[in-house]
């Protein structure tokens, strides 16, 4: 069906049309809503899927105060567990970085993904928001014009919506990236040589705080969700398969890496979900073309080290959130055109972060004089642990630093 056929093709009209229904997506559209902008949002998977998906559970209080302001922060605010310290260890030394003293009074809350999801949706649903899931054919039309639309098809329905701006928060598989020009986007990587096996289980935690390690056999990392519910993750090789690795292995793994002390303490069981990541950085420039928007995944990705990836996607989501406010509620439209260059200050901070992380907790088994650079990285370890400059910074840097505003 051409698009100029508007017999039977339904149109709609809406300020900012969201491509994605994933934790951005529904954050921003929720938070737009409650200041009365309203929005649309699109989602090529079924609702079920979009709230099945694992992913992160580490929050900066900037994510869970937008939360809050969005109307979902009730059950976080019962549930979340705060952590306001965690662990690293590196060989036999084992330190703690307290957040909260060298911060004042910074934290993180553990809260996973899927229930931070199942919050969004029951409140756009409350909001009367309009969401069209399994949304099939999906395109963007005139994302520089003056008139952007987009088009797809639902229930076997053609839509056609018409809207101000189009924010893509569909990731980086999305369509919404592919939409910039390739004269105009620049695109930066680093592909990391191993992956992330990581296992959730109903156990109880190992500790009462996140502890990182980094082992001569590779990193791990004991996380939780509850006080009966833990998730943990170890470094792997990129080609290794699920399949190779039974409960059985992951567990005797996990407890040759851990410090004798936690070793002793963890409790077994069978996984609830286990699932393979490989670890890339990612930064796409601009954010912003015409009207468009890049929002989380669909413009970066780090590796999950710093407990950045859903963070940095809601500092996006923030800093578009406010500009649109200034935009309709004051008449301050000229500050449009500033989101990619805000928004990619705190990106550019939480890609250093994640790669300094990333370099300090894992071992390069392809580096060539490994020898030297282990040496070094241990010497890297002990200066930022045994130095109150050095915790403060990733302290800092992990609690999340503030959102830049937006004039």
């Amino acid at each position: 069906m051409s698009d100029s056929d508007r017999t039977v093709r339904r149109e709609m009209k809406c300020k900012l049309a969201i491509i994605g229904a994933g934790p951005s997506g529904l954050l921003l559209g929720q938070l737009l809503l409650r200041a009365g902008i309203d929005n649309v949002i699109i989602e090529k998977k079924s609702a079920d899927y979009v709230q099945g998906r694992i992913r992160a559970g580490v929050l900066e209080q900037g994510t869970v105060d937008l939360l809050r302001e969005a109307g979902a922060g009730r059950r976080i605010d019962d549930e979340g567990i705060v952590h306001r310290g965690l662990e690293l260890v590196f060989g036999r030394c084992r330190d703690r970085i307290d957040l909260q003293g060298l911060t004042g009074d910074g934290a993180v809350t553990i809260y996973g993904q899927t229930e931070m999801t199942r919050d969004l949706m029951e409140a756009r649903e409350g909001s009367g928001g309009l969401s069209f899931y399994e949304a099939e054919d999906v395109r963007l039309h005139d994302v520089d014009g003056e008139r952007p639309y987009v088009t797809f098809m639902h229930d076997s329905q053609p839509y056609r919506l018409s809207c101000d701006y189009i924010a893509g928060c569909d990731g980086y598989h999305g369509i919404s990236r592919h939409c910039i020009p390739q004269d105009v986007l620049v695109e930066y990587e680093r592909v990391y040589p191993f992956s992330w096996l990581g296992l959730l289980s109903d156990t109880p935690p190992v500790h009462h705080e996140l502890v990182y390690v980094n082992h001569e056999r590779g990193f791990a990392l004991c996380s939780q969700r509850s006080a009966s519910r833990s998730r943990y993750y170890l470094q792997v090789p990129p080609t290794d398969r699920l399949e190779e690795w039974p409960d059985s292995r992951f567990w005797a793994e996990l407890k040759r890496r851990l410090p004798d002390k936690l070793s002793q303490r963890l409790v077994t069981g069978p996984a609830l979900e286990k699932s393979i990541t490989p670890l890339r950085s990612y930064v796409a420039e601009p954010m912003q073309y015409g009207k468009l928007f890049l929002v989380g995944d669909a413009a970066h990705i780090v590796p999950p080290t710093g407990a950045k990836g859903l963070n940095l996607a809601a500092s996006d989501v923030g800093t578009l959130y406010r500009i649109l406010k200034k935009a309709y509620q004051e008449n301050r439209f000229d500050v449009v055109g500033r989101y990619s260059e805000i928004a990619l200050r705190r990106v550019w901070k939480a890609t250093r972060f994640s790669w300094f992380m990333t370099s300090l907790m894992h071992t390069f088994p392809s580096r060539e004089e490994m020898a030297f650079e282990r040496r070094m990285q241990q010497a890297e370890y002990d200066y930022y642990v045994n130095s109150s400059a050095g915790q403060k910074t990733i302290a800092e840097n992990y609690v999340g630093l503030p959102y830049d505003l937006v004039d």
